[in-house]
């Protein structure tokens, strides 16, 4: 991208950030020396021409301000080093993580590998233990992207070819299918209802010929919150675990309308993706014949192209069959597959009890954010300090205050940083379908996302009406799952910094649907209790102008402290919070 202008001493400024942001990622184990030079740093730089300065922190707070950081109520000892956390550490953090040098944190991209070892570096100062892969803070995962090779995509019926494009689409899964052929109508089974398209037939060894589409009276609200291969089959996960060598799709309207667009489609590299479990039997190809490959498929069989269509209008699709034994279709699908690897960052305090230690209270945040923008002229950098740099730097906060503390609590505490959040979800996705401590060992996972900003006096901003005030947060699921955790969150609050708590989202008609938006809902399927801390949506959410410089650093130190005390709680609490109302079905899915 083209740069903006800058003047000497922003480039000096910029060159020297980038320098220490460097060497962190190329030295994660060496001590970070950016805070002790930062803090030495008292003339602000001059700001970038023709952009607002995006990275400088603001000047070093007068006194009143300080004294006023510092004015808390006398803290219980229930709630350990809670105090050791303060505005200007989360703010000088936050500067950094969201600068333009981290260039906006995408998932993947070169920015969220610098966040994670600057997240690292620091962990590693303060002694805080590995919890990710091989001994380090990084637990990786494979991203997929997809595309079909049209070289030597080819395929046959009885010996006509038919021609990519023209003749055939296919899917981005390499594979090759030769053999007889099946019919098999809409190809599900659906085993709560009774539904099954295989009666009669055996498909091993053979490719299955498919009307695209569900089966009359079935939608996509019948299947979603079931298990693919044990509730329920498509032509595809049928044929993987009964050995058939690849489908064949009778294509629907909806794809002979948009042909084309569905071929080029598949001809770019699709959206990445988590790499998800291993599936049961072989990968097999998949194709959609055009009209003209499907009258050649059924040419002299019982039913034609045109009776099939019929039947598909009526929802009354006929039993299977197999083709005539002199029927062969043949199909090769050449695919190329990008695997990008990208981390959470995992650390791990461990408790002092014997037996309790075994157990983890478990603190995060997702680190990523949107990336850049490729169509906006000057500023490109999503910054993201709001989403999620202030839950990063309050994690952050948390694990140093924790580390320094003179006292252990009984159970450990693990701190886990999750990418991807922004693509889906991924990072806790993963974590939580592989987790580097038992699942059923996390007492309470309290999740971090968005606690920046406040809504100030006189703002009658229609994007700001549901952002909260300086003292007030929003508090996502903690009495949804436990009433123990929910009681100990309210006296937690109650004896501490008494924040408005606002239980607004935790209404089941909650129309933005936030309890099922951060990375705490992996957790919560998993029948772990969460707590959702999140100050509300603003007008630069998932905007350029989500800035270091529009958060409000006491409501973070405060919020931030009473996350910590809630941590403390818990990882000293003689019991783990009971799962009394575990979700749903519908809600787990």
């Amino acid at each position: 991208m083209t740069l903006p202008v800058i003047s000497e001493g922003e480039f000096v400024r910029r060159s020297f950030l980038a320098s220490i942001l460097l060497s962190c990622a190329l030295a994660v184990s060496q001590p970070s020396s950016y805070a002790q030079v930062k803090r030495e740093k008292s003339k602000p730089p001059v700001a970038a021409q023709g952009k607002q300065d995006k990275t400088k922190p603001a000047a070093t707070p007068a006194p009143q301000e300080k004294r006023e950081t510092a004015k808390t109520a006398a803290t219980p000892e229930r709630f350990g080093n809670v105090e050791a956390i303060t505005a200007a550490q989360l703010k000088e953090w936050l500067y950094v993580v969201a600068s333009d040098e981290m260039e906006g944190r995408d998932t993947p991209s070169r920015g969220l590998d610098m966040t994670a070892k600057f997240i690292a570096d620091h962990l590693s100062q303060w002694g805080v233990k590995p919890g990710g892969d091989d001994g380090t803070y990084f637990q990786k995962f494979a991203l997929t992207s997809r595309r079909v090779e049209p070289e030597l995509t080819i395929a046959s019926v009885n010996g006509q070819s038919f021609k990519l494009g023209e003749g055939f689409i296919a899917e981005p899964i390499q594979g090759q299918a030769s053999g007889r052929i099946v019919y098999v109508g809409h190809g599900y089974m659906i085993r709560a209802k009774g539904i099954d398209a295989y009666q009669g037939v055996d498909v091993k060894g053979k490719i299955i010929l498919a009307v695209e589409g569900f089966p009359r009276g079935v939608s996509f609200q019948d299947i979603h919150s079931k298990k693919e291969g044990e509730d329920y089959d498509t032509p595809e996960t049928y044929a993987r675990a009964q050995g058939a060598r690849g489908v064949i799709y009778i294509p629907s309207q909806s794809t002979l309308s948009f042909w084309q667009n569905r071929h080029q489609f598949s001809l770019n590299p699709s959206r990445l993706r988590l790499e998800g479990p291993r599936q049961s039997g072989a990968k097999i190809p998949v194709i959609y014949a055009s009209e003209k490959m499907v009258k050649a498929i059924l040419d002299g069989e019982k039913l034609d192209y045109e009776a099939i269509r019929k039947q598909a209008s009526q929802g009354a699709l006929g039993e299977a069959f197999d083709l005539g034994a002199g029927k062969q279709a043949s199909f090769n699908v050449n695919a190329k597959v990008d695997s990008p690897m990208t981390q959470n960052v995992v650390g791990v305090i461990e408790g002092v009890d014997p037996l309790l230690k075994k157990e983890y209270v478990a603190v995060g945040a997702h680190y990523d954010h949107v990336g850049m923008s490729q169509n906006a002229e000057g500023d490109k950098i999503f910054n993201g300090a709001d989403d999620d740099g202030s839950g990063t730097v309050g994690t952050l906060a948390i694990a140093q205050a924790l580390s320094k503390s003179p006292t252990r609590p009984k159970r450990s505490v693990i701190f886990v940083w999750h990418a991807g959040e922004e693509k889906g979800l991924w990072g806790s996705e993963f974590f939580t379908d592989n987790p580097t401590v038992p699942m059923e060992q996390i007492v309470t996972q309290l999740n971090i996302d968005m606690i920046g900003r406040s809504k100030k006096e006189g703002d009658n901003n229609p994007a700001n009406k549901d952002l909260t005030g300086p003292n007030e947060l929003y508090v996502i699921g903690s009495k949804m799952m436990s009433t123990d955790l929910g009681n100990l969150s309210e006296d937690v609050n109650n004896s501490y910094l008494k924040l408005a708590f606002n239980y607004k989202y935790d209404d089941p008609s909650d129309t933005e649907r936030f309890f099922y938006r951060s990375d705490h809902y992996n957790y919560a399927k998993k029948g772990v209790p969460i707590i959702f801390y999140f100050s509300g949506v603003h007008e630069d959410y998932h905007g350029l102008a989500d800035t270091a410089d529009k958060i409000d650093y006491q409501k973070m130190e405060k919020v931030t402290r009473t996350v910590f005390a809630m941590m403390w709680r818990l990882a000293n609490a003689p019991a783990r919070p009971k799962v009394d109302k575990p979700l749903t079905p519908q809600m787990a899915n």
